[in-house]
């Protein structure tokens, strides 16, 4: 299952919306540092931003940076009323002390188009998923769409998450919870994890493990996502290297539905970070 085929139509989906706003969307990328991997990322969504119509700024703050100068910053985004989203670009690469978590907890619940914050992430633990009390972490957020298009029945199904982490797997498994499916989550200390793996109709793995999940511990017929991004040697590549999944991608011989890594969840990850930005937008629009 292509996510990138996906994100694509969510694309026009958001442009067409809008087009009928009376206001900007605009979404404000906070950078610390000059990470070659977030500077990717970054560029990914500030194609798929402006492709949407959302305007962006991307502000580029000194690896000198301290954390009082980016609270500073975040407080004022937080005030300005044209900004709809605030993203802060993780990881933090400052050589000052900066906690990750004070910093996401700054950003006003209203503007956490991450979905990252205690706030954001408690209401989605209270089952406020109806998308006008809270905004989705953006990750599982484009895995549930995934899922969606697969077209399997999500209530009653038996869900496994492999990862616990609280972007990904702790998340992900509330969604699939609030959707009525009935969820495992697997961990590295879990025991017997192929078999209880073997049982899933619905699969989601976001452990950081090249390869994990083996062929033979899918039930045929599942949906597998592959939130996974691993770099492992490659000889035949100019850098060196290239990007696996946390899945065999033999998995896809038994899968009904399997997302590819690249070109899977990822693609899928930013065009929920933009479709939380105009939702935010939408929603001062009506308050105006």
């Amino acid at each position: 299952m292509s996510g990138r085929q996906v994100s694509e139509e969510i694309q026009q989906q958001l442009k067409a919306k809008v087009d009928k706003l009376q206001l900007k969307p605009r979404l404000t990328i906070i950078q610390v540092g000059d990470r070659e991997d977030s500077n990717v990322y970054i560029r990914m969504k500030i194609k798929f931003a402006e492709a949407s119509g959302v305007e962006t700024e991307r502000l580029r703050l000194p690896n000198t940076v301290t954390e009082k100068e980016v609270i500073d910053h975040i407080d004022r985004l937080n005030k300005d009323n044209t900004v709809h989203g605030i993203l802060v670009q993780l990881p933090l690469d400052s050589v000052n002390p900066i906690s990750t978590d004070k910093i996401t907890n700054l950003v006003s619940p209203d503007k956490d188009v991450d979905g990252l914050s205690d706030v954001n992430a408690g209401k989605l633990l209270h089952g406020q998923v109806d998308g006008r009390s809270c905004y989705l972490p953006c990750t599982p957020n484009g895995c549930m769409a995934l899922i969606a298009k697969s077209g399997v029945k999500v209530e009653g199904a038996r869900a496994v998450v492999i990862g616990r982490s609280k972007i990904v797997g702790s998340p992900m498994a509330q969604m699939l919870i609030w959707a009525n499916a009935t969820v495992t989550v697997l961990h590295s200390r879990s025991q017997n994890i192929p078999d209880i793996v073997r049982e899933a109709d619905i699969l989601v793995v976001a452990i950081g493990r090249a390869g994990f999940v083996k062929k033979d511990w899918v039930k045929p017929g599942a949906v597998v996502i592959d939130c996974g991004i691993n770099a492992i040697p490659d000889a035949t590549k100019k850098s060196g290297q290239r990007l696996v999944g946390d899945v065999d991608p033999a998995v896809a011989d038994v899968a009904a539905f399997y997302t590819p890594v690249p070109g899977g969840v990822g693609p899928m990850t930013v065009a929920m970070l933009i479709s939380n930005t105009v939702d935010s937008a939408e929603r001062k629009s009506k308050s105006n």
